[in-house]
């Protein structure tokens, strides 16, 4: 798995958790529902730290929180 689609199943997971749309996340967060839209799209995984940090804010969570799970510990190395 790559870190884009860990990052975007972990916003999905927690949008789930809290049932509330990628739309709904966007406007808590300040981004534009575009913003979380491409990043959410398989074919364009646009994700920046401060889109993601943004996003964390609007979960009323830290970039900590965001990462501390099995799925980005369990990454594999990105240099090969």
């Amino acid at each position: 798995m790559s870190v884009k689609d860990a990052v975007v199943n972990r916003f999905q997971s927690i949008c789930k958790e809290r049932n509330i749309k990628i739309n709904e996340l966007a406007n808590l967060s300040g981004v534009t529902p575009s913003t979380a839209y491409s990043m959410m799209d398989n074919s364009r995984r646009d994700v920046s730290i401060v889109t993601i940090k943004k996003l964390c804010d609007g979960l009323e969570m830290t970039l900590g929180e965001f990462f501390s799970t099995p799925e980005f510990d369990n990454l594999e190395q990105e240099i090969k």
